[in-house]
């Protein structure tokens, strides 16, 4: 981000924000297309990280379920090695001002700019529901980001054009109100490397819409069935293979540093490896990868007073941010408060 006179930024602080759907249980796709980021920004910059329970109701009417996954996510974060000393881990539930803001941003956005919202269209054609609280998604993520004063933002391919709503929201809000100074900074996407398209088991992109998904914390029985269903080629055991064109391998690149990589990609075109050599090899990076973690989130949910109180405290901070900037955005729209 630029320091220059004319960055629209300089007069704001610079603020990481990002939400996390808890729509179900959280899987390798979720952990290498955010979370290991995340967990990496959470440390060193300024962010709010929030559980997006009223995103998860365009999709998920189920209380409890919604409960038990919300929940979960905290879990999963903290036992990731999200540190609630460094940064801020809370439920947008807790923070009612970004409906607020959510609201002032209906009345500001043309009806077609959301008609033409790709991610609503592809969820649409998957199946879902065509409610309002689909259509207007990018709304309320706009009001997720802005309520804190979000100047950027960890973001993938299929979240981008709903960046670019908000962005001609702040725009289009400064405009109108911020004639004198801007009241809104004007988020950037933050991108710390190449995102990688994770696979599921049938190949397609890792997704619970999907059902084709390994979650985090699998193990045992469960991880073994998941990583030996994934889905490969009738190539025979003794002839070399293309190790770019494997799903085991896709996931493998993952987890593996450079020289195990290295090592599998040679057997593999090699020949005398098969895929059921490579899914144990797979097998057992996950299972490294993720015991402690596993460990520690068993310890967690032995105390959930714990985590309770680091969601109770995020949501006290995320109020306190989202407050300051509702009473700027109030006195530019003219809304008067008495209490």
């Amino acid at each position: 981000m630029s320091d220059s006179p004319t960055d629209p930024n300089a007069s704001f602080q610079s603020v990481v924000v990002s939400g996390i759907q808890p729509s179900g249980t959280l899987h390798l796709g979720n952990y290498f297309g955010a979370i290991r980021q995340h967990i990496e920004l959470h440390a060193t910059v300024e962010s709010y990280f929030f559980i997006v329970n009223y995103h998860a109701l365009t999709t998920l009417h189920d209380a409890e379920a919604l409960k038990k996954y919300s929940f979960d996510v905290a879990l999963d974060y903290l036992a990731l090695g999200f540190d609630p000393d460094k940064s801020h881990l809370f439920l947008q539930s807790d923070v009612p001002q970004v409906n607020e803001l959510a609201w002032i941003f209906y009345t500001l956005t043309p009806v077609s700019q959301l008609e033409k919202g790709v991610s609503y269209k592809d969820k649409v054609a998957q199946g879902l529901p065509a409610n309002a609280g689909l259509f207007n998604y990018p709304i309320l993520q706009a009001a997720d980001i802005l309520v804190y004063g979000g100047t950027r933002v960890p973001v993938g391919a299929d979240q981008k054009q709903n960046l670019e709503i908000c962005r001609d929201l702040a725009i289009r809000f400064n405009d109108r109100f911020g004639q004198d100074a801007p009241v809104l900074p004007i988020p950037e996407p933050y991108i710390l490397d190449e995102v990688a398209v994770v696979p599921g088991v049938d190949g397609r992109k890792m997704s619970k819409s999907y059902g084709n998904t390994i979650g985090i914390f699998d193990e045992g029985k469960t991880l073994k069935k998941a990583v030996m269903s994934i889905v490969t080629d009738s190539t025979p055991l003794e002839e070399p293979k293309d190790p770019e064109t494997c799903n085991v391998f896709a996931l493998i690149k993952l987890f593996a540093d450079d020289a195990k990589r290295e090592e599998v990609a040679a057997a593999y075109r090699a020949g005398g490896y098969g895929y059921g050599h490579a899914k144990k090899e797979l097998l057992g990076l996950i299972n490294e990868t993720f015991a402690e973690a596993r460990d520690k989130r068993r310890e967690l949910e032995a105390n959930p007073s714990y985590v309770e109180d680091v969601l109770r405290e995020g949501g006290r901070k995320g109020r306190e941010q989202a407050e300051t900037y509702m009473e700027r955005i109030r006195e530019a729209v003219g809304l008067i408060t008495t209490y």
